[in-house]
């Protein structure tokens, strides 16, 4: 084979992803299209205004547990079976009560994961453990 091209005769390993991308931009037209006449499918109201509205907002307890160990509920002290009684209550009258615990960060971590296990076997679904971004430093090690 005097100056010919061989051509080499075997299997494909490669995967041809110019297919898939073709098909992707055409699904996304697609999608692009039809996406008005989805949204416009929803019912159109037009609410009444009023001018002394107000917005319920959940219940949010504020529990704070200090490096002396003592529980604050909305800065005021209490015992453990006052703040329980007082979660339940707030259960009670707000189901979509929320927790907010500030812990000192010398106190256990068995004593914030009791605080934790207690909002939530109370019913309280929605808590968060509050900290401070600034002074974010590593625990030693």
């Amino acid at each position: 084979m005097a100056g010919g091209a061989t051509r080499r005769r075997g299997i494909i390993a490669e995967i041809n992803v110019t297919p898939l991308v073709d098909i992707m931009l055409v699904l996304l037209i697609i999608f692009m299209l039809t996406a008005h006449l989805i949204a416009k499918q929803a019912i159109e109201v037009e609410l009444p205004r009023a001018a002394n509205s107000t917005t319920l907002k959940p219940t949010t307890l504020a529990i704070t547990l200090t490096k002396e160990g003592a529980l604050y509920l909305d800065d005021k002290p209490i015992t453990a079976q006052g703040l329980k009684d007082a979660v339940a209550a707030s259960v009670a009258k707000d189901p979509k009560t929320q927790a907010v615990i500030s812990g000192d960060k010398s106190v256990s971590h068995g004593r914030v994961v009791w605080v934790l296990d207690l909002v939530k076997s109370l019913g309280v679904t929605s808590f968060a453990i509050q900290i401070d971004p600034t002074n974010v430093t590593p625990p030693p090690t």
